[in-house]
C-alpha cells in the first residue's frame, strides 16, 4: 500500500495543471457545501431565538386543555397555584425566569368601531428581558407602574388608528360569562416577528387582566432559560415532576412554524449536497478519462510486468483518495476562512414569509457540516473513480501497449 500511495502521489505530480483542475473542483464544491450550510443553520437559530424571545419563551406550562382545544376560551383553563409551580420550575438551575400570562379574546374599541383581538396579560417588568425581539415603532414598552396601559401590535394600531396616548376600551366576556370593559391607554406600538401576530395582539398587565376577567388566576408560565441548547434536557428533567393535568411544551412544539421551515431548508441542502456531489463527480470522471487515456501505455506495461488488473484499479482509486482527501482539506480552510470573512460583515435579509422584520445573516462554523462536506468531497472522487478505474483495468494488455503511439 505504501508503494502504491507513493506512486499515486508521483503520478499527481506529474501532471500538475490537470491535478489543479480537478483539485479546484473538489474544494469548489466543499466551500459551497459549508458557506450553504452555515447559512441554513444560521436561519434555524436567528428564527429560533426570534420566536422564543418575541412570543414563546423557551418553554410553557399550563393545564392540558389550553395547549389543545381550551386554546379557544383559554381564560377557562387556569392554573390552581401558579406561585407554587412558579417556585418549583425556578429551582431548576438552567432557569433564568418565569412569567405568569393570561391569554384572553375580546374586541378593542376606539370609540368608533370594534376590532377583534387577542389580549395578553404579562409581567411587563419579566417580560423585558424575555422580550428582545420586539422592536418599539413608537412610544416605549409596558412597565410594571402602567397599571392601565397597552401595547398594541402593529397591525392592531395601524387598523384602529391608534398611536401613543390615545385611550380604548376593552371589551371581553368574564369567566362567569357578563360583559367587563377597561379603559386603556396605548403606551407603544411593536413589532415582533410575526406578522399574524402583531395584527391581533395587545399586551397589558397581568393584574389589569385578572380585573378585568374577574379572576386571581394565570393561564400558563412561560419560562425563560440561560440557554436555548439546554431546552431538550430541561423538558425531559420537568415532565416527570409535574401534576397530572399539567403539561409543559418546548418553544419548537408551540411554533410549529419553526419545524416545517427546518424541514424545507433540510430538504434543500439535501439536494444541494447531491447536486455537489454529482459536480465533483462529472468533474473527476472527466478528468480521470483524459488522464487515463494518456496513461494507457503504463498500465498496459505494468500488467505486461505481472501486476494484476486489481493493482491498476488499487493505484487509481489511490490517487483519487490522495485527490480527495487534499481537496476536501483545502475546501474546510478555505470555507472556514470565507465564513469567518462573510460573517464579519454580515449578509443583509429580507423579512422571511409571514415576517415583518428583515435581519443580518451570517455563516456558522458548524462541526457536523464540515464533517459532512469534508466526506461529500472525499466520497465523491472515489466514487467518480470506479468506473474509470475498472474499464483501464479490463484493456487488452495489447490495445494498451499500443496505446502510446
Amino acid at each position: 500500500m505504501k508503494h502504491l500511495f507513493n506512486l499515486g502521489l508521483r503520478n499527481l505530480l506529474r501532471n500538475r495543471i490537470r491535478t489543479a483542475i480537478t483539485l479546484g473542483a473538489i474544494v469548489f464544491g466543499v466551500c459551497g457545501l459549508i458557506v450553504s450550510g452555515g447559512f441554513v443553520r444560521d436561519i434555524f437559530i436567528q428564527l429560533a431565538e426570534a420566536l422564543i424571545h418575541s412570543q414563546s419563551g423557551h418553554a410553557q406550562v399550563g393545564r392540558e386543555e389550553i395547549f389543545g382545544a381550551g386554546s379557544r376560551s383559554p381564560e377557562r383553563y387556569l392554573l390552581k397555584d401558579p406561585e407554587l409551580l412558579r417556585k418549583q420550575l425556578m429551582s431548576d438551575p438552567d432557569v433564568k425566569d418565569v412569567m405568569a400570562r393570561i391569554t384572553f379574546s375580546g374586541l378593542l374599541n376606539n370609540g368608533k368601531t370594534d376590532y377583534a383581538i387577542i389580549a395578553e396579560g404579562v409581567e411587563p417588568d419579566r417580560e423585558l428581558a424575555l422580550g428582545t425581539h420586539l422592536r418599539v415603532l413608537a412610544g416605549r414598552m409596558l412597565k410594571d407602574s402602567d397599571r392601565f396601559g397597552a401595547m398594541l401590535g402593529e397591525g392592531v394600531a395601524a387598523a384602529m388608528h391608534l398611536a401613543p396616548g390615545d385611550q380604548a376600551t376593552l371589551v371581553v366576556s368574564t369567566l362567569d360569562g357578563a360583559t367587563n370593559t377597561l379603559d386603556i391607554e396605548v403606551v407603544g406600538v411593536f413589532q415582533s416577528f410575526s406578522k399574524d401576530y402583531d395584527a391581533r395582539s395587545v399586551r397589558i398587565s397581568l393584574g389589569a387582566a385578572q380585573d378585568l376577567l374577574l379572576t386571581k388566576g394565570v393561564g400558563k408560565l412561560v419560562i425563560s432559560l440561560h440557554s436555548t441548547d439546554a431546552t431538550d434536557a430541561f423538558i425531559s428533567r420537568m415532565k416527570p415532576q409535574l401534576a397530572g393535568d399539567l403539561r409543559i411544551f418546548d418553544w419548537r412544539i408551540l411554533n410549529d412554524f419553526y419545524q416545517k421551515t427546518v424541514d424545507i431548508y433540510q430538504q434543500q441542502f439535501g439536494f444541494l449536497q447531491a447536486m455537489v456531489m454529482l459536480m465533483v463527480c462529472l468533474s473527476v470522471i472527466n478528468t480521470l478519462n483524459m488522464s487515463l487515456l494518456e496513461r494507457g501505455w503504463e498500465f498496459g506495461t505494468m500488467r505486461a510486468l505481472g501486476n494484476r488488473s486489481r493493482t491498476i484499479v488499487s493505484l487509481i482509486v489511490v490517487e483519487s483518495l490522495v485527490l480527495g482527501v487534499v481537496g476536501a482539506t483545502l475546501g474546510v480552510v478555505l470555507g472556514v476562512l470565507l465564513a469567518l470573512l462573510i460573517s464579519g460583515v454580515g449578509i443583509p435579509m429580507p423579512p422571511p414569509p409571514n415576517a415583518e422584520i428583515g435581519y443580518d445573516a451570517y455563516i456558522r462554523i458548524v462541526p457536523l457540516v464540515l464533517l459532512q462536506s469534508w466526506v461529500v468531497g472525499i466520497l465523491a472522487t472515489l466514487l467518480a473513480s470506479l468506473y474509470p478505474a475498472f474499464r483501464s483495468s479490463r484493456v487488452p494488455i495489447i490495445d494498451a501497449l499500443r496505446s502510446r503511439a
